[in-house]
């Protein structure tokens, strides 16, 4: 039957619904504003591991992030948005090349505020949903009830990855390590925020005062499952900068596109005060409370249906 697959699915995306719904009621609670940015941008993030995709001379956002922060430098202390992003080449079990990101950034916050956050967000989405206090996924039981645990990069690759992340990093199997044998043991009895990732991971993260070796980050896992990546933001355009240098530079390398710099991100730093944000994948949410085992059964198309 011509949609079938889109008429099994109903259920999923009614549940999504109500999902975004809450979401919307959690951060007008706590007094954010939703904005909009554009899509269409002319220098994303040179991230080395995201590629973005091409719209003539520009590109298609791969996160709001640096349009947000100029926002964060304009007075805007509490903002959030949930919309469209752009990954090239990204296509699997929990991956599509266009998904749907919740973004949120707050001044006067840091990372570990935004992980008290994300207890109170996901606990309200929960409650709204009438899932309760347990999360039942892919024969995982999970304890919603927080605090919930947290766990250092460098005590997860003690304990799981046989090796330090800095030899890890050297070696050049940091991603494998992570992807095989650390996250596939996170959150599956209560969720985990993994934090203090190297400052080689940091991206657009502060260094952590007290140790500059780490960088103010942290992923959340639910059931094995990544959910968000979140930053105390860096505000030293001189810094950032010279990180965006280094990853267009492993981008030629590696013989990626090299984007060009994002001048008006960088310029907006210098008035951006100090804050955390946040970039949560709604529809990996939407898998977790709906029990699916694959994105393609949250979101209505799928790319090769169209």
């Amino acid at each position: 039957m011509r949609f079938y697959r889109q008429a099994a699915i109903r259920p999923n995306l009614e549940r999504r619904a109500r999902i975004v719904e809450a979401v919307r009621a959690f951060f007008g609670a706590a007094g954010f504003l939703e904005i909009e940015t554009p899509m269409r941008i002319p220098a994303p993030a040179p991230e080395i591991h995201i590629d973005a995709q091409e719209t003539g001379d520009w590109f298609l956002q791969t996160s709001p992030e640096l349009c947000m922060k100029r926002l964060l430098a304009a007075g805007y202390e509490k903002i959030f948005q949930i919309c469209r992003c752009f990954r090239k080449g990204e296509r699997g079990g929990r991956h599509v090349p266009e998904m749907t990101l919740l973004e949120w950034y707050a001044a006067g916050m840091n990372y570990l505020d935004l992980m008290n956050q994300c207890e109170a967000l996901i606990g309200f989405v929960a409650s709204r949903i009438d899932a309760g206090h347990r999360l039942v996924y892919r024969g995982h039981t999970v304890d919603l009830t927080p605090p919930w645990e947290r766990l250092t990069v460098a005590g997860a690759f003690e304990r799981f990855g046989g090796m330090t992340p800095e030899q890890a990093l050297d070696r050049g199997c940091f991603d494998e390590i992570m992807g095989l044998d650390i996250e596939p043991q996170l959150g599956i009895t209560r969720p985990l925020f993994l934090y203090d990732y190297p400052a080689r991971c940091g991206a657009l993260a502060r260094l952590k005062p007290t140790d500059n070796s780490v960088a103010e980050r942290f992923e959340l896992y639910i059931a094995g499952m990544e959910l968000c990546n979140a930053f105390s933001e860096l505000t030293d355009p001189r810094e950032q900068r010279a990180r965006f240098d280094n990853d267009n530079r492993a981008r030629r390398a590696a013989g990626k596109t090299v984007y060009p710099v994002a001048e008006p991100f960088l310029q907006a730093l210098e008035h951006m005060p100090p804050a955390a944000g946040n970039a949560l994948g709604l529809d990996r949410l939407v898998m977790l409370f709906t029990g699916a085992a694959s994105i393609d059964e949250v979101v209505a198309f799928v790319p090769e249906e169209l």
